[in-house]
């Protein structure tokens, strides 16, 4: 239903504090302007990476807004506010499937904001940001959560392009995030295992134990590993900009190294528990904690943060995600250096309908590339 804008103020009975109904006149108001008055508002009070995430969450709710030919916020409802909750969750994520509940939290508490403002302006009724619903996400149920969607690591990968851009950080998420490699993998790996003038560009993994780097599954997990090109780009910079001219205790070149030498995979682990934490991205806490106080705001303690996760959350995404591309478990297994089995128990994530889309397009996929079962 369209709402455009009129001229004339619609009036509206909202309850004071001492309990007496007053009438109030809203005054007509498109959705375009209501977010630019807020976001200039708001843009002396936020930090500049809390302003951003204010802006993308409330440049969806201006996209909706004008997929339903609301141009007059005086008539928003709380029943149009839950259906772009629903178009925001299921219909509009930007990398998966599904909205994830952390991304949801952080988006819906946004917008109740911007709804309060719009309250205060006199462009919707009084009271509307009460019927904005944010999802509750229990600490245990968020400590059991294993798994970085591949919308959150793609979020973790632009702020650290974007502010820590060919750091040691940075191409340690790359890697994790294209390969869906164990943390063992990558801490392997040399400068001449580094593979960026070939076509596909590749990482050689390869089993060293005699000089101190060695594979979970030995000889066995050795293999090439083809980078995507963004990928390349970035570690190239890193090795021209970034990466000191050290060797290890073998008098190797490591391609990911710090001053010392080597990373550690306990390095490595730090890297993903402090950029898992939604404070560390500005998305704020979804646990209401005071990041003035808060002991895992502090980089070297972020484990403790309820979000936080582990590398290897990383790697079961990247593998959930693969799968429900459709990607083959055979190469999958060959890639990620771990067998059909063990993929099936332990990272396949996908329900029964997940699974079954999957078959269904591949034997859509078949039947365009040969003739069906009967011969139709």
């Amino acid at each position: 239903m369209s709402h455009r804008l009129s001229t004339q103020a619609d009036k509206y009975s909202t309850r004071t504090a001492n309990g007496v109904y007053q009438q109030t006149e809203l005054e007509p108001i498109t959705p375009e302007k209501s977010v630019e008055m807020y976001e200039a508002d708001r843009k002396q009070e936020l930090r500049k990476t809390s302003f951003r995430v204010h802006q993308s969450a409330l440049r969806f709710f201006k996209q909706w807004c004008s997929d339903q030919a609301i141009e007059n916020l005086n008539h928003l409802t709380g029943r149009q506010l839950h259906q772009y909750r629903i178009w925001r969750r299921d219909e509009a994520p930007t990398k998966t499937d599904t909205l994830s509940k952390q991304s949801e939290k952080t988006q819906q508490k946004i917008l109740r904001q911007f709804i309060r403002y719009c309250e205060q302006i006199d462009a919707v009724p009084g009271g509307l940001h009460a019927k904005v619903r944010i999802p509750t996400i229990p600490d245990d149920e968020v400590a059991r959560s294993d798994t970085v969607d591949a919308e959150q690591a793609q979020e973790v990968i632009e702020w650290l392009g974007d502010y820590e851009y060919a750091s040691l950080e940075h191409v340690v998420w790359l890697l994790l995030a294209d390969t869906g490699a164990r943390i063992g993998t990558i801490v392997v790996l040399d400068l001449d295992d580094y593979c960026p003038q070939e076509e596909p560009p590749y990482i050689r993994v390869r089993h060293r134990p005699e000089t101190g780097t060695k594979l979970k599954n030995g000889d066995n997990g050795e293999r090439l590993v083809a980078l995507n090109n963004d990928v390349c780009s970035v570690i190239d910079d890193y090795l021209e900009h970034q990466r000191p001219d050290v060797t290890d205790d073998y008098s190797r070149e490591p391609l990911l190294a710090t001053s010392h030498g080597r990373v550690s995979t306990g390095t490595i682990r730090k890297y993903v528990y402090k950029w898992t934490r939604p404070c560390a991205v500005g998305n704020g806490c979804p646990h209401d904690r005071d990041l003035e106080s808060c002991e895992a705001a502090k980089a070297n303690s972020a484990s403790k943060c309820p979000s936080s996760r582990s590398p290897h959350a990383i790697r079961r995404g990247y593998i959930t995600h693969q799968l429900k591309s459709g990607i083959e478990n055979s190469f999958l297994g060959g890639r990620c250096d771990v067998s059909n089995e063990v993929l099936r128990e332990h990272y396949d994530a996908r329900d029964e309908r997940a699974k079954m889309e999957v078959r269904s397009r591949e034997l859509d996929q078949a039947r365009r590339d040969h003739s069906s079962y009967g011969g139709k």
